[in-house]
């Protein structure tokens, strides 16, 4: 505990380092912004669905829940790992920034509707604000993890448990036809791409974490 209460009073004294966490978080609003109308350009323009070889031959299944909650669960798990070690936290909002911000270019660019057998997700009023169901190309629920993954790749046991979830929620899409085969599969090759430029754009940032 003393680590970790001495870790934020170096950190969080440190205008240098306040300063990231503030563009870092400015950076992460503006991707979020930018994704929502994304989602909603690419549902409007949405033109037929495609077949799929894996959606095609499975059933559906009723993950409405999981995904839901899952997709929150992500975000929960990473928040905890930056409260644990808070110097890690600007390479990490900036990394998430530049996820979502590369995953709307992509959203705004592919107009395809979605699996004729989609589920149907039971979401509140709220979340019916942020759910398109154009927004398919990638997959965030499991292109999110694998980016920590990668983050986090020499911390075997966080490694590991950020490469699980990438898995299990790539699963979780396919078995509600939520995305369709492409959407998951690119997303391992795209987050590959994401973090190496995330270490090249935020070099310092990058330093820092494994310092």
């Amino acid at each position: 505990m003393q680590k970790i209460f001495n870790s934020y009073k170096d950190n969080f004294t440190n205008k240098a380092f306040l300063i990231e966490v503030f563009f870092g978080l400015l950076m992460l609003v503006g991707s979020m912004f930018i994704n929502f109308y994304a989602g909603i350009y690419a549902t409007e323009r949405a033109s037929n669905s495609v077949t799929d070889i894996i959606l095609s031959n499975l059933r559906t299944f009723d993950v409405d829940a999981i995904f839901i909650y899952g997709g929150f669960m992500i975000f929960v798990c990473i928040a905890l790992f930056c409260l644990y070690e808070p110097k890690k936290i600007p390479f990490i909002i900036k990394s998430i920034a530049f996820f979502v911000l590369t995953r709307s270019v992509f959203v705004s660019l592919t107009h395809i509707a979605p699996f004729p057998s989609q589920i149907s997700i039971a979401s509140t009023n709220f979340l019916n604000h942020f759910i398109f169901s154009g927004d398919l190309f990638f997959s965030g629920h499991t292109g999110l993890p694998f980016l920590m993954a990668l983050i986090y790749w020499k911390q075997e046991y966080v490694r590991y448990f950020f490469l699980a979830m990438s898995v299990f929620f790539g699963a979780i899409v396919l078995m509600g036809h939520l995305h369709y085969t492409i959407d998951v599969l690119s997303a391992f090759y795209i987050t590959y791409s994401i973090y190496n430029l995330n270490k090249y754009f935020f070099k310092k940032d990058y330093e820092l974490f494994h310092s």
